[in-house]
């Protein structure tokens, strides 16, 4: 495993890091860990047309058609 050193870091993000890892119960470098691991490896959101084209087909367009219907009262008015 690497090591990573990280200087120049503001003391309020310090405190921070600090007060979460012991409210986690962990060190402040194994909090450290965690937070660059749920940052840069969590799964890939997918993009609004990866989830269109992971809509399944199914029906026809005329499935889907608005039925017009006369007697349905104009809720604006």
């Amino acid at each position: 495993m690497a090591n990573l050193i990280v200087r120049n870091i503001d003391d309020k993000i310090v405190d921070a890091l600090k007060a979460q890892a012991g409210k986690h119960g962990r060190s402040a470098e194994a909090e450290h860990r965690r937070i660059l691991e749920s940052a840069l490896l969590r799964p890939r959101k997918k993009s609004f047309t990866e989830a269109l084209q992971n809509i399944p087909d199914v029906g026809t367009d005329a499935d889907f058609e608005r039925i017009d219907n006369d007697s349905d009262r104009d809720v604006f008015n």
